[in-house]
């Protein structure tokens, strides 16, 4: 039995507004309250930092390739080796995008795919909402996303 999850979402918008989202601290901050930080290049590290500076997730850029498809490797910094893989696939659709996150490659005991299973949920639907409405959902009022 497969560990692994896959969140598909269609928002309306474009490829590249998603990528921006998904790849420009200043848009993560706004729907999802950390930066993600990188230069998005394959082989470059990326981070998922908290307001108040704490790296909460760490990994490695694997495949870039703007607006389409980013894959990184996505681990806590207080245990590297309980690394998984998330891909993003951008799609458009004609006025509209689809989104599909694959979340898996989870080690069988990890302690991550749990956080991950309800988070992204959450994140994905502020990212939809600010995107289409300028106004991201208040993911910190639900408590799944925290370590």
């Amino acid at each position: 039995m497969s560990n692994d999850f896959i969140y598909t979402t269609y928002i309306k918008t474009t490829a590249e507004k998603v990528w921006a989202a998904i790849t420009n601290p200043e848009f993560t901050r706004q729907y999802w309250v950390h930066d993600n930080v990188s230069d998005w290049q394959v082989g470059s590290t990326w981070q998922h930092v908290a307001s108040e500076g704490q790296i909460r997730i760490v990994g490695q850029v694997l495949e870039s390739v703007p607006p389409k498809r980013l894959v990184l490797s996505w681990a806590s910094p207080e245990n590297p080796s309980d690394d998984s893989r998330v891909t993003f696939e951008i799609e458009a659709i004609e006025d509209m995008v689809r989104l599909n996150v694959m979340h898996g490659d989870f080690k069988a005991d990890s302690t991550m795919a749990g956080a991950v299973a309800k988070g992204w949920p959450l994140v994905l639907s502020s990212m939809k909402s600010f995107l289409e409405t300028g106004k991201a959902i208040d993911i910190m009022a639900v408590k799944v996303c925290s370590k």
